[in-house]
């Protein structure tokens, strides 16, 4: 019984609650409904208030752009306008230049129809005058006219041509002096012998040796002349070659300090000597290359270079004369815009072949090309070389002054110094050369023998034959006299003098 009362309370429970839920549902969605439609509500009204809004932004939109039109029109009017007006200003005024060129045009015409007249009335009366055709008178006008011009042509070439070479004596002697005012080097003067001092006559004996032993054997090694004579406390060393005669001093000089001279001694400190003149004359290359600028420089040309020093060329020493030569060269060539370092070396190894003639012999210009080519040195150089003694033309301007700066540095007083017998020969057959030839009135050595001044019969031999007599008095000094210094100048001089007398009445 009570069981069934539970369950029966269990079953109102649940409908209860069921129940309970069913209304809560429907109490939610009533609310929902009323909160719906006062959010519509809401939500249209505000819609209406912003299309209103726009309206009216809009309406304001299109009167400002209304107004912005009617300004930019207005603008855009004006404009129009005055470019219209600068057109029509432009067209008048091409219109003025047309008429203006016609006018032109039409002078020109009449000009050239008066031309043409002048010319068949002229073809005419060369007709007329005789009895030449039109085109026979056409030639002998153009004729004429073509001798006028060409000798106007030829003169104006002329005028150029002497104006250009007034500028170029100019410039030349311009850069020479500045380029020898700016280096005054020294010059050294060898001699062919050299003189050892002694402390006493008794030193001669033991250098002569017993039966002449040690001076036989001290030229064989020495390779030079030892003169013992009646001089007092002194001998004498006599040779052309200047390296061999300064290691025969030194060496001389040594064993007369060491006191014991002697086949064995001597031929001891000759080797000691001789290493020590090698290792100097290393260093005094390498000091002028230094000196000069020149970069990398082959060793054994270096020695060359050092070995210059002795060396010498009609008593000038030919080191002293390449650095010469070097700096003016150098100078000259960066005066003209040339490459300055180039023309220094190839000035200071023109002569190089120098250091070569006492031990290999020959030619001193074949020997320096050879030994600058074996040594890697470049073209121009070979060129410097050749061209300074005139095998070759002078390829660059480089080159050109190098052998200006050679004959500057020969050619200077003082620089070479020559037997005054042998200049006064020389200079005597120099005249008598140019005294054989047909025509010569007189012949003149000036300038130390470096210029010979020859005066020729103007009537017997004309312009051209004097610039041929020129060039063979010139092939014939080069031929019969062996050696000269420097160049001699053949300058042939033709003059007609014309007299005429007034005479009193």
């Amino acid at each position: 019984m009570s069981l069934e009362i539970n369950s029966n309370y269990l079953i109102i429970g649940v409908v209860a609650l069921v129940l309970s839920n069913i209304i809560t549902s429907l109490l939610t969605r009533t609310f929902v409904r009323s909160n719906s439609t006062s959010f519509l509500k809401d939500a249209k009204l505000k819609a209406k208030a912003i299309e209103k809004d726009a309206d009216f932004i809009l309406k304001d939109a299109k009167i400002r752009a209304k107004e912005y039109e009617l300004q930019h029109r207005q603008d855009f009017d004006k404009i129009l306008l005055n470019l219209e007006n600068e057109i029509k200003e432009k067209i008048q005024n091409l219109k003025l230049d047309e008429k203006e060129i016609l006018t032109q045009q039409n002078n020109l015409k009449k000009l050239q129809s008066e031309y043409e007249e002048k010319i068949r009335e002229s073809n005419k009366l060369i007709e007329k005058s005789g009895g030449l055709t039109r085109d026979e008178a056409r030639e002998i006008i153009f004729q004429k006219v073509e001798a006028e011009e060409q000798s106007r042509l030829t003169n104006l070439i002329r005028k150029y041509e002497e104006r250009a070479k007034d500028e170029a004596e100019k410039k030349a002697q311009y850069i020479l002096s500045l380029a020898t005012t700016r280096f005054a080097g020294e010059f050294a003067a060898e001699r062919l012998v050299n003189t050892i001092k002694l402390a006493s006559d008794d030193i001669k004996g033991r250098i002569i040796g017993k039966e002449g032993r040690n001076i036989k054997r001290l030229e064989a090694i020495l390779g030079v002349d030892i003169i013992v004579d009646g001089t007092p406390r002194s001998i004498t060393l006599s040779s052309f070659n200047l390296y061999r005669r300064a290691i025969a001093v030194k060496t001389l000089e040594r064993l007369i300090d060491d006191g014991r001279i002697q086949p064995a001694r001597i031929e001891e400190i000759y080797e000691k000597v001789s290493q020590e003149f090698d290792r100097e004359i290393l260093k005094d290359g390498e000091d002028v290359i230094i000196e000069l600028g020149l970069g990398v420089v082959h060793p054994e040309l270096i020695k060359l270079v050092g070995k210059l020093r002795y060396r010498a060329s009609y008593g000038q020493n030919a080191l002293a004369h390449s650095i010469e030569v070097a700096y003016l060269a150098g100078m000259m060539t960066a005066e003209i815009g040339g490459d300055e370092i180039l023309a220094r070396r190839a000035g200071l190894l023109h002569d190089i072949g120098k250091s070569l003639t006492h031990d290999s012999g020959g030619n001193h210009v074949e020997l320096g090309v050879e030994v600058c080519r074996k040594y890697g040195e470049s073209e121009d150089i070979i060129n410097g070389i050749y061209a300074h003694h005139e095998y070759e033309i002078a390829k660059t301007v480089e080159i050109a002054t190098v052998c200006a700066a050679d004959k500057l540095s020969a050619g200077r007083p003082g620089a070479r110094r020559e037997v005054l017998e042998n200049s006064l020969k020389r200079i005597q057959m120099v005249e008598d050369i140019a005294m054989e030839h047909n025509g010569v009135e007189g012949a003149y050595a000036v300038n130390s023998g470096r210029e010979l001044r020859v005066i020729v019969n103007s009537v017997m031999l004309s312009d051209d034959d004097a610039l041929i007599l020129s060039k063979q008095i010139a092939r014939q000094i080069e031929a019969k006299i062996e050696k000269f210094p420097g160049d001699i100048i053949v300058n042939v001089i033709r003059e007609k003098r014309i007299r005429s007398v007034a005479k009193s009445v």
